[in-house]
């Protein structure tokens, strides 16, 4: 998305950009993802979700992303819902593919299965795929997030992030097709008992769930939820619907009492029939990455800026470490920020 954003706002100033696209198709993971663009309601709060952020990258995310949604919407593109169905957060939903024709449309010239050799903005995705294959997680991204750019700024002379072992992910009931990375994830960590392979209670999950995920031992967990959590909404759903779907995609659920360890005590597990429903980290992007002032600028590590070079989307890291905030959402501010700086 954020490369697809650069150039459609580089086009809009003027200039004639060109988007060298890896794949054979455009809009990258956004495509695969469930179209909610938001920020949190204040800085404060995105600081004490991400705590290892950079406050500068932080504050513009905040403070120009209404803005920047207005913008897409200028494009052509109607928003689902202007709101996140999350009281904790602002901002708005949009059908994915709709989304991708209107920024490929915007963006003008984009060449499909061509890798770029030389870029003036980075926007390749981070590199969860590798990070996946090297963890032994599951993917729950487009295929070619490498992490090339990653490399190209290295190459150059960049500096990396903190963070560079962080990644969002999502629990999924075992290896499915990307059409159902966001219809069988399992959002319910908070209503869960979270148990290892020994019957270790993993603790508790944030709002986002992100950080329960990469406590998985070995990528892999056990939610187990009594009949009160089944009952619980997970936006439009309820967590039964999710369980639903695990069945579905033929994930593992059965009777808690057949898991091969006596279940500790918690306040979690109350109302029985006790279910235990086996899940799997699913990797969607890695949160470090190369290092960028406010204005996108790739810095080395004297914090200079690498002449020419910017970065935005899962490229330019150091913006929700330690925590999570909405990749599109810095895909939609740093891919116009980048467009800006490198025309300026």
């Amino acid at each position: 998305m954020a490369g697809l954003v650069a150039a459609a706002r580089a086009r809009e100033l003027g200039a004639a950009p060109v988007v060298f696209e890896k794949g054979d198709r455009a809009g990258g993971s956004m495509l695969l993802s469930s179209g909610v663009i938001w920020r949190h309601r204040t800085l404060d709060d995105f600081r004490a979700d991400c705590p290892g952020g950079d406050p500068a990258l932080q504050a513009r995310l905040v403070e120009e992303l209404d803005d920047a949604l207005d913008w897409l919407e200028q494009l052509g593109i109607e928003p689902v819902r202007r709101e996140t169905g999350n009281p904790l957060t602002v901002g708005r939903r949009y059908e994915t593919r709709a989304l991708t024709h209107v920024l490929v449309r915007a963006a003008g010239d984009v060449r499909l299965r061509e890798p770029f050799h030389e870029a003036q903005v980075l926007a390749t995705g981070g590199f969860g795929v590798r990070l996946a294959r090297e963890r032994g997680l599951l993917r729950r991204a487009a295929p070619w997030s490498e992490g090339d750019g990653l490399a190209y700024g290295l190459e150059r002379g960049a500096a990396q992030t903190v963070g560079m072992d962080e990644f969002y992910g999502r629990a999924l009931p075992g290896p499915v097709g990307e059409d159902e990375y966001v219809g069988a994830a399992q959002l319910y960590a908070r209503h869960a008992l979270v148990l290892d392979d020994e019957g270790r209670d993993l603790g508790e999950a944030a709002w986002h769930e992100s950080d329960i995920v990469q406590r998985f031992p070995g990528g892999k967990a056990w939610y187990v939820i009594d009949a009160r959590a089944l009952r619980q909404p997970v936006r439009e759903r309820t967590v039964a619907d999710l369980v639903d779907a695990t069945r579905a995609v033929g994930g593992e659920v059965r009777p808690a009492e057949e898991l091969p360890f006596e279940l500790p005590a918690s306040p979690k597990l109350v109302e029985p029939p006790f279910l235990a429903v086996r899940v799997f980290a699913g990797v969607t992007h890695t949160i470090g990455g190369l290092r960028v002032d406010e204005r996108a600028r790739v810095l080395d590590r004297d914090g200079s800026p690498v002449t020419d070079l910017h970065a935005a989307g899962a490229d330019a890291g150091g913006i929700f470490t330690g925590g999570y905030a909405s990749g599109l959402a810095a895909a939609l501010v740093c891919g116009r920020v980048a467009a800006e700086t490198a025309l300026a």
